[in-house]
């Protein structure tokens, strides 16, 4: 049985584990113990708290197998971004340069370093072991978090964007930052990622350009790749799109990735989702799959499994690992 819930202080070492198999392509999922334990330490904290409105709270949460005793995945939440560090992207404009005299127009492409995405919820830091990166294992710790923000409405804004990783070659090298970022960072894109994933961000301020970047000045293999996801990274992507997510034009600074958004309540499994008060008389079933997640925010857990709208009822195992108590609801979205 595989379960999500909120990261614990016992998950340190599998969270290493995982930052370490990441190789750095992770920004928030940096191969720094110190920055894990304060992943672990802010969800605790952020769970603890009473909020009325998104600030600073972070939250992160991991797919654990029961059987196998394994962390596989993690994925997580920021309330509200851009508030204590900078949240940098570039924005994909259109320029138009005229000439009366010779009556032409050109229409340029340029990108624009900017913060317009300052209070936006994100999504972050989704990041599966390769064994188990399927797309069961992705949709059950993915939509978990839009479950919890379902419940949790309040601590969140009411846009919300995500982050995709952009195209890199099998060398692990990006064509854009080799064609952009080098020129104004001396180090590798893996350094820059780390260091922006341990909240070493001044340095962006200090070393980006501050006024467009016309794109026909890159290379072709540069421009190519703006905007344009991963190719592993594309299930993710399917989730988000099939969520209400879009592209509206912002990318990674560093790789090009797209950056998708949405209103928050317009969100498939937001609002889609139903409350149940479950019976414990389930046996096994044909019913179609579900996501199913208690209503807490401290004890978090949220599981797939066979589930009835129309008689909703659920296992003893299931109530228990849910932690549930009699007539405690259930939130519930049907599986894609």
């Amino acid at each position: 049985m595989k379960i999500v819930r909120p990261i614990e202080y016992h998950d340190l070492s599998a969270l290493e584990a995982l930052a370490n198999s990441a190789r750095g392509s992770m920004t928030t999922l940096p191969a720094n113990r110190d920055h894990l334990a304060e992943l672990i330490c802010k969800t605790r904290d952020s769970l603890s708290r009473e909020v009325e409105s998104a600030g600073e709270e972070s939250y992160h949460f991991v797919l654990e197998d029961l059987d196998q005793g394994e962390i596989l995945g993690i994925a997580g939440i920021n309330a509200s971004v851009g508030l204590a560090a900078p949240f940098y992207n570039f924005r994909v404009d259109e320029e138009v340069h005229a000439s009366e005299t010779l009556q032409t127009i050109n229409r340029m492409t340029a990108l624009k370093l900017c913060q317009d995405y300052t209070g936006y919820t994100s999504l972050c830091t989704l990041f599966m072991s390769q064994k188990d990166d399927n797309w069961s294992n992705l949709q059950l710790l993915s939509r978990a978090r839009l479950l919890f923000i379902a419940e949790h409405r309040d601590r969140f804004s009411d846009r919300i964007l995500a982050e995709i990783q952009g195209v890199i070659d099998e060398n692990n090298r990006s064509a854009f930052w080799d064609s952009l970022g080098t020129h104004f960072f001396p180090m590798e894109m893996s350094r820059a990622n780390y260091l922006t994933g341990i909240q070493e961000k001044s340095f962006i301020a200090d070393l980006m350009p501050r006024y467009p970047i016309y794109t026909r000045l890159l290379p072709k293999q540069a421009r190519a790749v703006i905007g344009e996801p991963r190719p592993d990274r594309e299930p993710v992507f399917n989730i988000l799109e099939r969520e209400g997510f879009s592209y509206q034009g912002y990318v990674d600074i560093f790789d090009a990735g797209p950056t998708l958004e949405a209103g928050t309540d317009r969100l498939t499994t937001l609002r889609d989702s139903q409350t149940f008060i479950p019976v414990s008389t389930k046996t096994l079933s044909d019913d179609s799959e579900y996501l199913v997640a208690n209503t807490s925010a401290q004890s978090f857990r949220c599981i797939s499994t066979a589930f009835n709208p129309e008689a909703p009822a659920l296992t003893r195992k299931e109530i228990d690992l849910l932690q549930l108590h009699d007539r405690d609801p259930v939130r519930v979205a049907a599986s894609y």
